[in-house]
Parts: structure tokens; C-alpha cells; sequence
């Protein structure tokens, strides 16, 4: 049966030795977490054991059959590939792979890689697992969301259905206990690893680079890896693995390395997951010239690149992320985890000694993330929600999950599904309509489209335009969905090759779920464009508002971009977009023309027609408005208003406006004043009357006179003074004592009753004339004596001469120079040389004497 002459040699790999005690975990609890460094042979050589395919310690005999379950295709198919060649087979006899669209299985396979959402279908139509013996979920540590809920359905069928079902969850690096605790308190087997050793090269930017927003990465920053995969190329042997974000740095990473100056002896290569499979397979074939190969994070594990010596690390991943009030779901570049960066400089070391050049500073590196977010934390959880539902565990509380998921995403997930008719909006429970979408493979919202179009313009049709937006077509196809749908019916290129494959599948799943709806009915491919992705995504339908710009009916803004083919459009629907750096504003990266009656039909749940009362241009406006969402279809004034919606207005206006709107005179705003200062220096039960702090009482001081009100004027109308006068501590009779901890006026020396301005809380002010003071030796004290008011003394002529909180020191300290610099320019007024002891006074010398001598 094994007819490999290297199997022996391959045989000799670390993870050999941890075979038996694998053996007696499966054997006795019936589950283990295998931890195994990259290179020890856990993906390839543990499954042929573990089926009985080859003879080495701790192997199991008999016959059984083995499911390995990968968290990518490109890694998959690599796998079954490996473990065929090391039998001397084809793949699909012995070891056979499923992926999306892909199978390649014979009827005597004993071991099948499977992506961990082929997994998770299959579950999902049987949950026994019917004739699998073993599971194996590889690379856990990396946290998909798929490979998550895998090992929480897995753990209870084994609770519930199958207890002899084994499972292994298999990681380079992980959080081994907390596996363990998911998976029942299995054992943790270890194997040793024998990489060899990798030499870190810190090779940061001359230049300080813009940190990642969005998918944007700053340009300099790829030049600057182009640049250090040239140096690692000059300064060492083998060939260069570069890890990069995504497709596009990929791609343009690769244009600055066109030619590496004219040596023809070097060939770049991508590797991706749009990569087509003979790139792939390329990649990992080997090849006796040198190579460069810039991949994304695929390569971080499952995968061994053969001739690979050194490693240029970017230090840049994607994410997913999504922004639940826009409803604005998309990868994030990121900052690679330090988990990550160890796993990408492994890469380095598994066939001999490596180098690995990391393209940030090594101060930085202590910085970074220890691993990568879970994908529970931070993604779109609509699918697993629906996964969760199928599964009869709507809320998920049930699964064992390392992570729960957050409450808030939950919550939107379940909105969305209940939109779609996926689940029961009270009960959350799957409905049967929901079981079909689960079925087809896609997002909740993909499937809703793909099963709702089929009728209207064929269930061929409708596939084609999802297996677009499964895929975000590449950027050449440009923003406009109708010409990216025909740029690939007529491209030749890898990602064409996809869509067409993805094409049948999405075809096939729509009529065997819903009954074949028809090859091509009426409508053009814009139409047929623009209902699927309206259908898709119904709270981006959206109108423009001009100069290119739209509003979707979530209430977010669009903007194409220039030259957008959509420029124009009435309606379009969105089906992609980001928020560009800086910008308030969604940017269309993908959407699709559409008509009133498409956006109406698609986003049906969200039309309604009621009366409205807004605060608009400075007053009240009164309209029965038709809405879809927050677009306003269409308006007609109002007569007969509800006088609660008319209230629910003039409060706009006050908390848009604030309470300027009301009429304040001079002993209303002085009131206010007052009760601010003495509730921040005594507090309560002196109220807070901060704009905020009145609009959330309005109740207690603005009524009856608010709800009597019908327009603006008549806000004008209402007395603050008098309405805020509710709000004093009546109750506790403290309401009595106003006057004397806050006085309006303080009668000072002279006998003239001076106003205290209280418009600074912390100190008031009390503004008079120095020879009014005259005698005073302590300066004038409210609030219980608590605080002094700030004396600005004045000239004869009212101007500012002095201020001070401290008369007595004024008087010794202060006065000599006001009197030095007063004197000779108000000669009728008194200006004695102790004030202290002077007599105060209002008038000139003149009249002060007129007045003694009278009395």
C-alpha cells in the first residue's frame, strides 16, 4: 500500500515521539490538544498515524477514518497533497481534500482535509459525523471564528451523540489549557521541535512611516520592504519568504522588485488565497533557482515553503472588523502579533539555520499585541449567529467557546438575521427559511440574496452577481458592479476562474434549496446587479444628495470616487465600502445602479410613513414624511399636529439651541448665575443649572409653560427667571436663605448697595469706588462666610484701579501707589493717607463737606 521510498526518512520528524501518549489520550479521555512547533509533522504525519496508513509508535490499527479540518483552502489542499506523496498515492485515494466548490475524494480515502466551513456545513446536515472516527481542528491557535465553533459543535456531539468520536486540537502555539478546558479537560501532549536556529535582523524605516488605518498601508512602507528583500537577497542565501497584508501590497511589492536589477535567475512569486492553484502548488513544489515568495498570513502555518532561509517580516496583518452602527463590515490592517512574528520567522529555520529581517524597530516589538484578536471578538458575527441558531443554541450560552461573544455583536447579528427572515425576532429560533440559507454556505446576507433574486432574474443569474460579492472582485474591475460582473464572464485571469467555479456551486445550492428558479429571466445585467445587491445589503441602498454624495438608509454618507461610472445614479446600491483616513464620509468601493422600486422592495421593512415634528431652520416643522430608512421619499405639511410630537420638537430646539431660546432678563440670568455659584461651592440641594443639567429637568422647571408652547415665539415668551425658581430647595426650606448666602447686593462702607456679579462661580465679584471702601479692614465674605467676593476697585471715574481678595493687605501694601498715580488727576476726591481709618465716602472733598456742614 506505501509505496514512497522517502516515507522512512520522512517518518523521522519530532512529532514521532509524541505519537503513544496522543495514542493514550484518544484511547482513554477520548480528546487531546497536540502542541507541536512548526516542522514536527502534526498536519501530515499525525492523521496518516492516527488512520493506520503507516507503521510508527503509538500508530492505531485497524482501519478508521480521519477528518482534518484546516482553517484555509490554499493550506488544505497542501495538506492532502503532502500525505499522498508521502504514501506514493494520488490524492483521493487514501487522503483525499474537500474545499468550497472542490472535491477530490475517492471511495476508499481514510483520511479528508476539510476547510473548517465545509466542516461546519457538513455538521450541520449530519451531526454524528457519520463514519468519521477522528477529528483533527489544525492551527487552532489562529482563532478563526470557523474553527471555534467547530470545536464547540464537536464537543457536543461527543456530549450528546457520539462519546466515542475522538477529537485533537492541534496548534503550533496556543493557549494549550485553555483548549483543554474546551475540550472537557483533555490532555495536553506536547512535541519537541527541531527548528534550526533563526538569526533576527531589526531592520526598521530610515524614515518614520503612517501607521495602518483601514486596509491603507503607507506607501513608503512598502518600498521599504522591497528594499530589505533586495538587502536579505545580497546578504544571504536561499530563498526570501516576505509577509505581507493582503493582495494589493502584495502586488505592489512585487512591481518595485520587477527584474531585481536584471538578475533573470530569480523569480517572484504571490501566494494568496486567490492564488491560482498551480501558483500554489508552484510555491510548494520546490525549485532549484532562487526564489522570492510574498505571501499573506497563509503561510504562517500548514504550509512549508521548501527552499526558504530567510524571512522579511512587514509586520502588517488583516483583521476583520466591523462597525455595527454603520452596518460597515471589512478586513483592518493591523499590527502583527509578537505570536505571529514567531510564527513567520519559524518559516526561516525549518530546513536549516535562517535569518529573519522584521521591518519595525526592536523597541517597538515588547509593544506589539502577544496574539491575534479572536475572530469572536472583533468580526461580523451574523453567520455564526446563524450557525449558533441552526445549531439550537440562538444565544450561543450553551457552546463551549474559549471566547464568548460580545454581547453587543451578538445582538446585532441576531437584528440582522431576524431582517433577513433567517430567525424568529422574539424567540431567535432558526426558521426554515434560515436552515436553507445556512445550507447555501454564504453570509446571511449573500444567501438571502442569492435565494430571493432566483425568482426575479434566475437562479443562474443571481448566483454569477453573489459569487461576485463572495469575492471582492479585484480593483482593475472597477467600483461599479454591473462592469466587474461583465469584465469577469469575459476574463481569463485566476480570479475568473473562481468566480465561474463559485458560480455553479451558488447556482446548484439555489435550486436544490428553493427549487430550480430559471436560467435568465427579464432585466439587464445592471438590473440583476443592482436587486442582488440591494437584496444583500438593503440598509445601503441609497439616494444621492448631489455633488456625488449619498445618503444610504442606515444614515450614513457615501461618496463615489472620481470617475466613478456610477456618477449620476439616482439610487444606487452600496455593497462595499471603507471610511477613508480623515473622513466622515463611507467611499464606494463597490456598487450597483438601481431604481426606486428596487431600493423599495429590497428594503421593505424599513419604509414608513408618520408624522414628523422637527426643529428645522430655527423653528418647528410639521410633516407627514414617507421614509426608507433615513431617506426621505417623500413629505406633505401637517395641519393637525399631535401636541406630543409638538413637544418632543420644541426639545429638539432646546437641546440644539439650548435655553437661550427662552426669555431671560437681567434678574433671570443673575438668578442663574447665583444658583451656579452656590451649588459648586456648597453643592447639593442648590441645583445644577449647566445647559445639560436643565435639559435633563426639564420636566421640573419648564412645565406647565412647554407643553402649552406651539412654535419658537412662544418659547420666547416664558419667564426663565420665573421657571427656574422651581428648581430652589423649597422642600427642605433652604430655598429661604438665598439671599443671604448668595446676596444680589452687599451695602458697603459708604452706605451704597453695591450688585455682586456672580458670573465666575468660584469667586463673585463685587465692583466699587476705592473711597466707598474707605475703613473696611476685612474683606466682604457670602456663601456663609465661606468665600470672599474679588473687590475690583475703581477711580472716581469708574475705571479699574485695583483688584484684590485681601482689603487689608491691600490697604497696607496696595493703596500707596494707587493714590500716587490717582491723586493728580481726581483732585476733588479724597485720598487720604490712612484709608483705613478714613471715612468713607460716595462724593468729592466739596460735597462731602456741603453735606457735614448741612447735617
Amino acid at each position: 500500500m506505501i509505496r514512497n521510498p522517502a516515507l522512512p526518512a520522512a517518518l523521522e520528524l519530532p512529532v514521532r515521539d509524541a505519537l503513544p501518549a496522543l495514542r493514550a489520550a484518544l484511547e482513554g479521555p477520548g480528546s487531546a490538544v497536540l502542541c507541536a512547533p512548526p516542522g514536527t509533522g502534526k498536519t501530515t504525519l499525525v492523521p496518516l498515524a492516527l488512520a493506520g496508513l503507516i507503521e510508527a509508535p503509538g500508530a492505531f490499527e485497524g482501519v478508521r477514518r480521519v477528518l482534518v479540518a484546516e482553517p484555509r483552502r490554499i493550506a488544505a489542499r497542501a495538506a492532502a497533497r503532502r500525505m499522498a506523496w508521502l504514501l506514493g498515492e494520488q490524492v483521493g485515494e487514501s487522503v483525499g481534500y474537500t474545499v468550497r466548490g472542490e472535491r477530490v475524494v475517492g471511495p476508499h480515502a481514510r483520511v479528508e482535509v476539510v476547510t473548517t466551513g465545509v466542516l461546519l456545513q457538513r455538521l450541520q446536515r449530519d451531526q454524528e459525523l457519520t463514519g468519521v472516527d477522528v477529528v483533527v481542528i489544525d492551527e487552532c491557535h489562529e482563532r478563526h471564528l470557523d474553527a471555534d465553533t467547530v470545536a464547540a459543535f464537536l464537543v457536543d456531539v461527543r456530549a450528546a451523540l457520539r462519546p466515542e468520536l475522538r477529537l485533537v486540537a492541534a496548534s503550533a502555539t496556543t493557549d494549550a489549557q485553555g483548549w483543554a478546558r474546551v475540550l472537557g479537560g483533555a490532555p495536553v501532549v506536547e512535541a519537541r521541535g527541531t527548528a534550526h536556529p533563526v538569526e533576527v535582523v531589526w531592520a526598521p524605516p530610515a524614515r518614520e512611516v503612517r501607521p495602518p488605518h483601514g486596509m491603507r498601508v503607507d506607501p513608503a512602507l512598502l518600498t521599504h520592504v522591497a528594499s530589505v528583500v533586495r538587502r536579505a537577497l545580497a546578504e544571504r542565501d536561499g530563498d526570501v519568504l516576505c509577509f505581507l497584508p493582503g493582495v494589493g501590497e502584495i502586488a505592489r511589492v512585487a512591481g518595485q522588485l520587477g527584474g531585481l536589477g536584471g538578475r533573470e535567475d530569480i523569480e517572484v512569486l504571490q501566494v494568496h488565497g486567490r492564488a491560482p492553484a498551480a501558483v500554489q502548488d508552484a510555491v510548494l513544489a520546490g525549485s532549484p533557482g532562487r526564489r522570492v515568495v510574498l505571501a499573506t498570513s497563509v503561510a504562517e502555518s500548514s504550509l512549508t515553503v521548501p527552499g526558504v532561509r530567510v524571512v522579511v517580516d512587514s509586520g502588517l496583518a488583516r483583521e476583520p472588523r466591523v462597525d455595527h452602527a454603520r452596518g460597515l463590515s471589512a478586513l483592518a490592517t493591523v499590527r502583527a502579533s509578537q505570536a505571529a512574528g514567531r510564527q513567520r520567522a519559524g518559516r526561516a529555520g525549518r530546513e536549516a539555520p535562517g535569518a529573519v529581517y522584521r521591518c519595525w524597530a526592536e523597541a517597538e516589538d515588547g509593544r506589539l499585541p502577544r496574539f491575534p484578536a479572536p475572530e469572536i471578538k472583533v468580526a461580523d458575527l451574523a453567520a455564526f449567529a446563524l450557525q449558533a441558531a441552526c445549531w439550537g443554541d440562538p444565544d450561543a450560552s450553551g457552546l463551549a467557546l474559549l471566547d464568548p461573544p460580545p454581547g453587543g455583536a451578538m445582538a446585532a447579528a441576531r437584528e440582522v438575521l431576524a431582517a433577513v427572515g433567517a430567525v424568529d425576532g422574539a424567540t431567535g429560533h432558526v426558521t426554515e427559511r434560515g436552515t436553507r440559507m445556512a445550507r447555501v454556505g454564504l453570509h446571511p446576507r449573500l444567501a438571502r440574496a442569492l435565494l430571493d433574486a432566483g425568482p426575479r432574474v434566475g437562479a443562474r443569474r443571481a448566483a454569477e452577481v453573489v459569487a461576485l460579492l463572495s469575492e471582492e472582485p479585484p480593483r482593475e474591475y472597477g467600483d461599479d458592479l454591473a462592469a466587474a460582473w461583465r469584465a469577469a464572464l469575459r476574463g481569463g485571469d485566476g480570479y475568473a476562474a473562481r468566480w465561474r467555479t463559485e458560480t455553479r456551486r451558488l447556482a446548484s445550492a439555489a435550486e436544490s434549496t428553493a427549487g430550480r428558479a430559471g436560467g435568465s429571466r427579464g432585466g439587464d445585467g445592471g438590473e440583476v446587479c443592482g436587486v442582488v445587491a440591494a437584496l444583500a445589503f438593503p440598509e445601503r441602498v441609497a439616494r444621492g444628495v448631489g455633488g456625488g454624495t449619498y445618503l444610504m438608509a442606515n444614515g450614513t454618507r457615501a461618496e463615489l470616487r472620481a470617475g466613478s461610472s456610477l456618477t449620476g445614479a439616482e439610487w444606487i446600491a452600496v455593497a462595499v465600502a471603507d471610511r477613508p483616513v480623515g473622513s466622515g464620509h463611507a467611499r464606494v468601493l463597490l456598487g450597483a445602479q438601481i431604481d426606486e422600486d428596487i431600493a423599495r422592495n429590497a428594503a421593505a421593512p424599513l419604509h414608513t410613513r408618520r408624522d414628523e415634528v422637527t426643529w428645522s431652520g430655527g423653528d418647528l416643522t410639521a410633516r407627514n414624511v414617507e421614509r426608507l430608512g433615513a431617506i426621505e421619499l417623500a413629505a406633505r405639511p401637517l395641519k393637525d399636529v399631535d401636541l406630543t410630537l409638538v413637544r418632543e420638537g420644541l426639545l429638539t430646539g432646546l437641546r440644539e439651541e439650548g435655553t437661550a431660546l427662552l426669555k431671560w432678563s437681567r434678574g433671570a440670568q443673575e438668578l442663574r448665575e447665583r444658583l451656579a455659584f452656590l451649588h459648586r461651592q456648597l453643592g447639593a440641594p442648590w441645583p445644577d443649572v449647566s445647559e445639560d443639567a436643565l435639559y435633563a429637568r426639564v420636566d421640573e422647571w419648564l412645565e406647565p409653560e412647554l407643553s402649552k408652547a406651539r412654535r419658537r415665539a412662544d418659547l420666547a415668551r416664558i419667564d426663565a427667571g420665573q421657571a427656574l425658581a422651581r428648581l430652589l430647595p423649597w422642600a427642605t426650606g433652604e430655598a429661604a436663605r438665598l439671599d443671604a448666602l448668595a446676596p444680589e447686593r452687599l451695602e458697603v462702607p459708604s452706605g451704597s448697595r453695591i450688585r455682586i456679579d456672580y458670573a465666575d462661580p468660584e469667586q463673585p465679584v463685587l465692583a466699587v469706588k476705592v473711597q466707598e471702601m474707605f475703613g473696611l479692614a476685612e474683606t466682604p465674605r457670602v456663601a456663609d462666610g465661606g468665600v470672599p467676593v474679588l473687590v475690583h476697585l475703581l477711580s472716581p471715574a469708574g475705571r479699574p484701579a485695583a483688584v484684590t481678595a485681601d482689603l487689608a493687605s491691600f490697604w497696607r501694601e496696595g493703596y500707596r501707589a494707587v493714590r500716587s498715580e490717582l491723586r493728580g488727576r481726581y483732585p476733588k476726591h479724597p485720598w487720604p493717607e490712612d484709608p483705613a481709618t478714613a471715612e468713607p465716602t460716595r462724593y468729592t472733598k466739596a460735597r462731602q463737606a456741603r453735606r457735614r456742614d448741612g447735617s
